[in-house]
């Protein structure tokens, strides 16, 4: 079996307790990048979810 280099810096082993990163600070990094929006998973526009609804005005 291959294992996957670090998807954050690309070192060749990856730490079973961060799999598939290879250590906390990479983990970390990854987190981060997710909560600043730099990933994002695709979907409608933001304004197209919880929009008025007429059955909720009725």
């Amino acid at each position: 079996m291959t294992r996957a280099a670090c998807p954050i810096c690309r070192h060749a082993e990856s730490d079973p307790k961060y799999r598939p990163f290879c250590s906390k600070r990479c983990a970390d990094i990854d987190l981060g990048r997710w909560f600043t929006g730099r990933y994002a998973v695709p979907g409608p526009p933001a304004d197209e979810i919880g929009g008025s609804n007429d059955e909720d005005e009725a």
